[in-house]
This record gives structure tokens, sequence and C-alpha cells, in this order.
């Protein structure tokens, strides 16, 4: 067979079992047989990844050849290594396949065609052949007759390196070879690894060919008109673009090119904990037969308890998309009218909606703003602010100004809208004021896509400089502009331009970037003349 051929030309070999695009079904039986896991009371197949339970950032390494030296954004998110360190640890996990059964997943990532990228996923065990099957795009027979892959993914969790003696960090590794057009992953099971090695290929390879890879999701509306939403964990991202009054193109990983915007995924990779069925009952109606769970707490008649983090808070939920109603089955769609960049600020102080120029929707973009609020990681106990270049930045292997251009490139041509959307606290911030209320968040994002705020009036916020419509549908006016909310009208002033020297910190870390863009961002606290 033509496919196993092409695994030998890369040293992919074994005595057992090579198995092909098995259905889930079978997938799912093989998993079962072979002790990856057990079956909720749903049908979904139920599997601990044991040590990890997350991504391992410390763990993924790029190898450095000379074809992208200059191309890569080294540092401490982007690792570089050797090809002569990938070379030893890939010939130790061959040696290790060798007597392994192998799952092979054929598909491609990239729903617009001219932009795909045909991948070959190789995994150690079903279960993550399971994943791998549901979070990438399937093809049919004749397709995968023809199938040449251009990436190769090869997934061996059992196998553990030797941490610093292999030259890398600990027993897992992640190490992505452009050269080679491969990406080795040992010792972890954590499924999100594999996902987000090949995002992060499509991030290098995209802007190389004009096309802009985000971070984010997308919907469509029946009038046609498609939606961006960007914004880090935590900030309403999934909750607000599952909207049932618009189609569901994508929910995290998207191409924006001059045709319009593609998903890049065939799946859903969703988090899980404290999964609510009545507020999210699309989610958890997927989560059947043929999804597969990763470190859900399952009680005695197997009925999985989403608000148990036993083994971890990163819960997840692997389905495909059309176990989602309300989608679009193409992952295609329009040229985007309205990008709304989603922000949960603990400190009370942005506004709930306002209004960005180009200059500023490339600030914002780069900043990658949101709060972390206490209880959501250990040691947190006051709000604490987080940036994330281009909101995930340790997916983006260029420097942010490369994807920010290209944000900025797209919005002047296509004319789009941009919305900054504070989700998070008022009247005084976190553990004082109450959490912005869902239905006005809602009523905000609905007047912004439906054109209703391109007429209003706006005024310019003192301190961050984004511009704040003075009315706006079925919300109350007094709650547009946050300062209004705090009793204590100075402690307001303090705490925006202290947020706004944070902004500022940060952002010092990018060199090179054009004075119109730095000055399109919040205030120095010298300049700040807050009425």
């Amino acid at each position: 067979m033509k496919f196993i051929d092409e695994l030998k030309k890369l040293n992919i070999k074994t005595n057992k079992e090579i198995y092909r695009n098995l259905s889930v079904a079978d997938l799912v039986v093989k998993a079962l047989e072979r002790g990856e896991g057990v079956l909720s009371n749903t049908g979904a197949l139920v599997v601990n990844t044991g040590k990890y339970t997350g991504r391992s950032p410390k763990d993924r390494f790029i190898v450095k050849t000379k074809d992208i030296k200059d191309k890569v954004n080294w540092g401490k998110v982007n690792l570089p290594t050797t090809e002569e360190v990938f070379n030893k640890l890939y010939d130790d996990v061959m040696n290790y396949l060798s007597d392994r059964d192998l799952f092979v997943f054929d598909g491609y990532v990239g729903a617009m065609k001219e932009y795909s990228l045909p991948i070959r996923v190789v995994n150690e065990l079903a279960s993550q052949a399971v994943l791998s099957t549901q979070l990438f795009r399937r093809m049919d027979k004749e397709e995968l007759q023809n199938h040449k892959p251009e990436f190769t993914v090869i997934a061996a969790p059992g196998f553990k390196s030797r941490g610093k003696e292999d030259s890398v960090n600990s027993e897992a590794f992640v190490l992505i070879n452009f050269e080679r057009k491969i990406v080795l992953i040992g010792g972890t099971q954590y499924g999100g690894e594999i996902k987000k090695s090949i995002f992060s290929v499509m991030n290098f390879l995209m802007p190389q060919r004009g096309v802009f890879p985000m971070h984010c999701s997308s919907n469509i509306g029946e009038d046609g008109k498609t939606a961006i939403f960007f914004g880090l964990s935590g900030t309403g991202k999934t909750t607000l673009s599952a909207d049932p009054e618009r189609m569901l193109i994508g929910d995290d990983e998207h191409g924006w090119c001059d045709k319009g915007v593609f998903n890049f995924e065939g799946g859903c990779y969703a988090k899980t904990i404290r999964l609510n069925k009545d507020k999210e009952r699309e989610i958890y109606n997927a989560l059947k037969f043929g999804a597969l769970l990763e470190n859900v707490v399952l009680d005695e008649y197997k009925i999985p308890d989403y608000d148990d983090g036993k083994y971890t808070e990163n819960t997840r939920g692997a389905y495909p998309v059309e176990y989602i109603e309300n989608v679009k089955l193409d992952g295609i769609g329009g040229q985007p009218s309205t990008i709304v960049f989603l922000t949960a600020d603990a400190f009370g102080v942005i506004p709930p909606i306002s209004k960005l120029s180009k200059q500023a929707a490339m600030y914002h973009f780069m900043s990658g703003y949101t709060s972390k609020v206490a209880g959501t990681e250990r040691g947190i106990t006051e709000p604490k602010a987080t940036f994330s270049a281009c909101f995930g930045e340790p997916f983006m292997l260029m420097n942010p100004a490369v994807y920010a251009n290209l944000l900025g490139e797209k919005i002047e041509k296509y004319n789009t809208e941009v919305y900054l959307v504070n989700t998070g606290w008022i009247a005084g911030g976190y553990g004082v004021g109450p959490r912005m209320k869902l239905d006005y968040t809602r009523a905000m994002i609905k007047a912004a896509l439906a054109g209703k705020l391109k007429d209003v009036e706006y005024v310019e916020h003192p301190v961050f400089k984004v511009s704040v419509p003075k009315e706006c549908p079925n919300v109350p006016s007094e709650l547009l502009n946050p300062r209004n909310t705090w009793k204590n009208k100075k402690l307001y002033d303090e705490r925006a331009l202290q947020l706004a020297e944070k902004f500022g910190k940060n952002f010092e870390k990018f060199s090179n970037v054009p004075e119109e863009i730095v000055n399109a961002g919040p205030v120095k606290k010298e300049e700040a003349l807050v009425g």
C-alpha cells in the first residue's frame, strides 16, 4: 500500500498492526479493548491523560534550520533546538514504536482547499486517533486515495525522554521540524499538544501566503455577515460566539484570506469544567458516542461530574463540528464585517463596549489583555493583568507585528469594524461590584453586529482612548461609562491609570512599532487628565 511505503520513507515501521483511518466506532472499540478508557453513560470515550493534563509550553521546541531561523520569533515561547537533538529523539521514538500497533489518521486542516494543509497523524493510542479524527478535517474515499501529506505528526505518549541527557527539559517534548515537515511528540498524552502543534504550523505557514491566521471563533448571520471573536480563556468567547440566531463557522482557529474566513478544524476541543447543561446545551449534548473526554471524573453510574476538578481544572471534550446543531459545515464565511475583542477586566475600569480605530485594534491585538481573578490559579488572591500577544502567544511562531500588520491590512481593505467588549466587572471591580450581566453583553454584541452602533454618538475615554458609545439598544446608558458605576470616582481614576500603566509596560517588549500604533494605546500616567 502506498501509505505504508510513505511511512517507511520516514522510518516509521512496526512488527504489529497499522490501522489507517478506522471509523470512529472501530477506534472506540480498539481503545476499550486496549484498556485506554471507558464509556460514559452517554457513550463518550473517557480517558485519563496521566501526569500531563495540559500543554507543556517549556517542552515545545522548534528546530532552528537555516530556512526559518530569521522568521521565527525566538525566545521563552519559541524555544530553539538543533537538528542533531531532533534526529536522536526521532530515531529513539521510531525504535520505540517498532513494536507497537499504530493508528494513522490522514486528513487536512483548512476548510478552504487552496489554503489547506494535508496532514498525517501517527498515533500510538487508539483514543488519540479518535481525537485526531474528530478535531481535524476528514476526507472522503476518493480524497483519501490521492492523499499526499505535507506535514506528519507522530504522537508517542508512552515514550519518555531522559530530559537534559536528550537536550530537552523533561520526559515530555514537542519538537517541530519545518525542514523535515514533522512534529514529534513524546511523553505526554494530552491531546491538546497534537491540536496546537498543527495550529502553530499553520500560524507559521499562512502569513507567508498572505493569509491571516487567527486564534478566534467565528459565526455568520442570516444576512450573510461574518463576525470574528478574539478572547483569552474566561472572557466568554465560546459562549458569545455560540449564538442561536447565527451559524457557527468554528470555535477556535481560523484563517482570513481574500476570499473570506475559513475554519482550520473539523471539530471542537471544549473545556468542560463546570459545564452547565442549561447554559451550554450544545456542548453538553455533543459529548456523546464518538466524543472523547479527557480527565473528566465519572461517578459510579458512569455519569460525568463536570464540576469535579479532581485531576485538573483543564478537563476537555473533543467532538466533530457536526455534533453542534447550528453550524456551517463547510467552515467558510465571507469577509468579516465585525471583529470583537473580548476581555474580562477584573479591575472594573474598561468600558463594557467601545469602538477601536485600526491603530487601536492593532495595539489591543498585540496586547491581548484580560485579567485573572482569585480562584482561577493557585496563589492569585487579587486581580492580575494577563497579556498574550495576538490572543494566542504560545502558538504564534512569528513576531506579533507580522500578525498585527495582517490584521491592519484586512481591516482597512474590507472596512471591518472593531469593538472591544469587556465581559468583566463593574461598580468597583472584582470582589466589590458584580460582573456585567450576560444579557447586556449579548445586547451590545448584537447591536454591534447589526450595525446599530455605527451612527450613535461616541465619546473618547480619557485613559484608554477608545470610543465609548453614549447609547446602545437594550442596555442602560449609565453602564456604558464604567466610571458612572463606581461610588468612589477618584478610586476609579486611580485604578484606570494603574491598568493603563500595565498596558504600557507590557507593550515595551515590542520593538520598532510605528508611533501611531503606540499612541493608540492607553495614556501614560503623566499625560492623563481624568475628567
